[in-house]
This record gives C-alpha cells, structure tokens and sequence, in this order.
C-alpha cells in the first residue's frame, strides 16, 4: 500500500440501486490503496445493488453514510460513479445537490465517470468546463453550457476555481484512478 495520500479523505457518494460496479468498487480500491480514507455514503445508507453493464444486477455492497449525515467540508474530494440510474437518482436527490456545491464552493477535487456528470448538471456547475462522459451524455452537457465535451479517457479541468476529473467508462477507470490521486497531492 502506497501512502502518497495519506491524511486525504474521499467521499464515494451513490443511489441505492443501479450503480455501475466497478465504478464504485474500483475506485474504492485504489484510492484506498494510495492510503486515501474513503467514505462511500449513499441516499438511504446501508446495502447498495451494483450492476453490471446497467443491466446484469451484481454484488451488493455496505455504504458507511447516508448522504443526509455527510458534509463535504469533512473531504478532499468527491466521487461520484455512473451507472444510468444511479446517476439518474443523484441528479435529483437535493443531499447529492447540496454535497457537490459544497465541494465545488470550497475548490475542491470532484470526480465524474460515466453517467456521473449527469449529478454535475443539476448542481449547475459545469458552465466553463471542459469534460468528457459516456457518449451518450454529451448532448446534455453541451446543453447545460460546457465549454467543451472531448472523447478522451480521463479529462482534467481546473477552471472556475475547483477541480474537475471525468472519464468515459469503466475501461477509463486505471487512468481515472491516477488522476483522481495526482489531483490530491
């Protein structure tokens, strides 16, 4: 075990249901690996059901919080992992709302894969930025007045005084990962 973020604290923020699971399980593995204290906390708290592909149910697995008990001026940096009706539930859950402003108010490291940038809209803070997503999320970030959307494996983007990380899949997550690390130290 790496200890390069040692004293980080990350906050993994998720629905109940219809969570991508490498998307979360990955990162919870090698954030924790680079010495990182993380934190999954979900809307309801307790047992979360993973997926596989948005359609095969997975593993479940034990969240530490319910997103109403968190504040993001305890962490880092924020993760937010896709999965469609994950990311279709966090976008309208006010807790999820209320923890990504406060990430972003402080100027701290917010990370999105997949179809989590959808959560990024709803909060309003992705006016100015450049990202990237699953394909099939661009048209609503474009929408929603990102300064750009790019087809690159992770994207890193530091305007607006906080800093973005997104990545398209879970093919993407090595390159997520590291980014996510590189950002906090």
């Amino acid at each position: 075990m790496s200890t390069q973020l040692q004293g980080k604290k990350i906050l993994v923020i998720t629905s109940n249901t219809g969570i991508e699971r490498d998307e979360l399980v990955k990162p919870l593995e090698a954030l924790r690996g680079f010495g990182a204290e993380l934190v999954h906390a979900s809307i309801k708290g307790g047992t979360t059901q993973t997926f596989q592909q948005d359609t095969e149910k997975d593993r479940t697995v034990e969240s530490d919080a319910r997103l109403g008990d968190v504040r993001g001026a305890d962490f880092h940096a924020l993760v937010i992992p896709g999965g469609t009706v994950n990311a279709d539930t966090l976008r309208q859950d006010k807790d999820a709302q209320r923890l990504i402003n406060e990430f972003v108010d402080a100027g701290k490291v917010v990370a999105a894969i997949c179809h989590g940038p959808w959560a990024l809209i709803d909060a309003g803070v992705i006016e100015g930025k450049t990202l990237t997503s699953y394909a099939s999320v661009r048209t609503d970030l474009v929408n929603a007045k990102a300064a750009g959307w790019v087809d690159e494996e992770v994207k890193q983007c530091g305007a607006n005084g906080w800093t973005l990380i997104t990545s398209r899949t879970p093919k993407d997550l090595p390159a997520f990962n590291d980014a996510i690390a590189k950002a906090l130290q």
